[in-house]
């Protein structure tokens, strides 16, 4: 292998790295509950509208990540609404919130992922099917 074929294997290593850190979830879910239940905290499902119909966390914001990522017609309204208060998002795994919250950070917002949705509905906190 010369420098060069090294050098690419370093850079995409370290940006799966980063992806797998990003990804990792910040909190569990009851503490998520606990600081929603304070006011404290708002909960954000990232995922895209279609997946929303297999269950959303009850006390969810409904905002995707493309929206985010685009036009912002959704997110803008609402991250001034909550403005310092801690975003906490998921979505069907956790790779695409843990994006969001590092995007969210480096914006400087308080925003920690959640995982996916399942870690939610496991711990037994309230679902809703939206309409």
């Amino acid at each position: 292998m010369n420098l060069f074929t090294l050098l690419l294997i370093g850079v995409a290593v370290f940006f799966v790295v980063r992806l797998l850190i990003s990804a990792r979830p910040g909190l569990s879910a009851a503490e998520a509950q606990k600081a929603i239940q304070a006011g404290t905290a708002v909960l954000v499902d990232v995922r895209e509208p279609g997946e929303w119909s297999a269950g959303v966390a009850k006390p969810a914001a409904l905002l995707a990540m493309s929206d985010l990522r685009g036009s912002r017609a959704k997110w803008k309204p609402f991250l001034e609404k909550n403005s310092g208060k801690q975003i906490i998002v998921y979505c069907a795994s956790g790779a695409r919130s843990g994006s969001v919250a590092a995007l969210l950070r480096r914006e400087g917002h308080n925003a920690v992922n959640l995982g996916g949705f399942s870690r939610w509905a496991n711990a037994g906190l309230p679902t809703r099917r939206p309409n």
